[in-house]
């Protein structure tokens, strides 16, 4: 549920005839606002939508585009309860100014929108708590608004993001999450293959979803279908538009290092190093650790890597993967140098953690062998 229902508000220049939609000049705002958070420019971003707010003050995407910043300028915010607490009281102030909006006209699209994006929002906030009931009742409250963009898809092609990631995950988040399953009885079926064809439909033909459907595809590519290269392809060109993201500059990097193009990995992690978030040390060094690994067959300095990046705070959203990662890499190791006790441990220790089905079937495989 990073990434079901998290239908972001980069939609809404094309979901109404209404108001704000018919304001060219503050959707150029908006979009200036949304390319200085991408980029960590926060105070440059906090100009632009104080410009949308002095010309649109009741609208509910005002407090959307502040629980977006809210979201990238305290990564990772579950970390930080204050900032938590302000990135769920703008989203419900999303909710409440989207009702007003919906009060007037039920099918007002952008009180719909809104109220989708916002639900969204919080569906993604409990799921990196842990919260799945929670998360999935958000996900069935914004489950309405989102069966109206299921139509818009030919005369819009922004829908293709929104209709591709709910194809996907409705399919996809239960198989992972069980208990959720009788939650979502009443849901449409999904297809996971047709939403990625939708998803990567919107990734060449969206305007103001192109970004985030390339996020949400690079995540799938890397965490479920195990496919690295395609992550690199949808990753590396918004690392290279948003030069001081993290989390761009990171999942480009893991693309490029699982798909085995290390040497093209290097700037990448080398921009990363200089980076402020201390929750990048961990998965830099696992990443290192693969490059000593793979590349430069190094056991010894792949196993300091990976040790070091175990050692290092966890953050379980953020970076539980890459210490799976670092432990499936000792594994290997001693795989390779006959202590089979050290292996099957390291390998246990990485299922604990692991997400990716690539991690979860290497170490099933080995400790089944």
């Amino acid at each position: 549920m990073k990434k079901f229902c998290l239908f972001l508000f980069f939609l809404f220049p094309f979901a109404s005839p209404a108001q704000l939609l018919n304001d060219a000049d503050i959707q150029q705002v908006i979009l200036k606002a949304t390319d200085k958070i991408y980029n960590y420019e926060f105070d440059e971003a906090e100009e632009y939508i104080r410009q949308v707010k002095v010309k649109y003050p009741q609208h509910p995407v005002v407090p959307v585009l502040k629980a977006v910043q809210m979201y990238w300028q305290f990564l990772p915010l579950n970390e930080n309860k204050s900032a938590t607490a302000q990135y769920m009281s703008y989203l419900n102030q999303g909710i409440a100014l989207s009702k007003k909006l919906l009060d007037r006209n039920e099918n007002d699209p952008e009180g719909v929108f809104f109220a989708l994006a916002s639900h969204g929002y919080l569906a993604m906030k409990y799921h990196y708590d842990d919260e799945t009931m929670k998360a999935v009742g958000e996900a069935q409250k914004a489950y309405g608004y989102l069966k109206k963009g299921f139509k818009l898809m030919e005369k819009n092609p922004e829908f293709y993001f929104s209709t591709g990631l709910y194809n996907y995950y409705i399919e996809r988040y239960p198989a992972d999450h069980p208990v959720s399953k009788p939650l979502l009885l009443f849901f449409q079926d999904g297809d996971m293959a047709l939403g990625l064809k939708q998803m990567e439909t919107a990734s060449r033909r969206g305007l103001f979803t192109r970004t985030e459907t390339a996020i949400y595809l690079s995540h799938i590519y890397l965490e479920h279908e195990s496919q690295p290269a395609r992550a690199a392809y949808f990753m590396k060109p918004l690392a290279d538009k948003y030069p001081k993201n993290p989390i761009f500059n990171l999942e480009c990097a893991e693309g490029l290092v699982q798909s085995g193009r290390y040497r093209e990995a290097q700037p990448y992690l080398e921009r990363l190093q200089k980076m402020p978030q201390r929750f990048l040390a961990m998965p830099v060094s696992t990443l290192e650790g693969l490059i000593e690994e793979k590349l430069n067959g190094d056991l010894k300095g792949a196993a300091e890597k990976y040790q070091a990046a175990i050692k290092l705070p966890m953050n379980a959203v953020f970076t539980k993967q890459y210490a799976a990662h670092s432990y499936s890499g000792l594994a290997r190791i001693a795989a390779q140098t006959g202590d089979r006790n050290r292996a099957k441990s390291m390998y246990k220790k990485a299922l604990d953690l692991a997400g990716y089905k690539s991690t979860i079937r290497e170490a099933k495989s080995y400790l089944k062998s």
